[in-house]
């Protein structure tokens, strides 16, 4: 299963979350975000068009994860490089794995990144 986390400006509408999963390059069949952000009018907006069932991830969640880059401005406010690579494997669970870098939408409002939930081992 492909999950993707995303991280975003509070000014951000619908329209950047949709143009950032776009640029990821994958459709996932969950979304995950920061607990904080996940009731962004903007977030449950974009999950109801999409269809897609919307985690929220909270803040030990997030700090637990290790991410492929990082932000000094986000490492300082949220205790990792990137909400989005963080919610992405935190609501993958655990053996998760990034699929590459976060990417941004064009208006550098949001940010997506795409993990992969590590099914090897559990029961189906």
């Amino acid at each position: 299963m492909i999950v993707a986390g995303f991280g975003f400006r509070t000014s951000a509408g619908p329209e950047s979350l949709r143009d950032a999963l776009a640029r990821a390059g994958q459709r996932p069949q969950r979304i995950a975000t920061a607990e904080d952000k996940a009731t962004s009018r903007a977030f449950i907006d974009f999950a109801q068009a999409e269809a897609l069932p919307a985690q929220a991830i909270p803040p030990d969640a997030l700090t637990a994860q290790v991410t492929l880059t990082a932000s000094s401005r986000v490492l300082a406010e949220r205790g990792t490089g990137s909400v989005a690579e963080a919610a992405a494997l935190a609501a993958a669970g655990p053996g998760a794995r990034l699929l590459g870098p976060r990417v941004f939408s064009s208006d550098r409002m949001a940010s997506c990144a795409l993990a992969l939930q590590d099914l090897e081992g559990q029961d189906t």
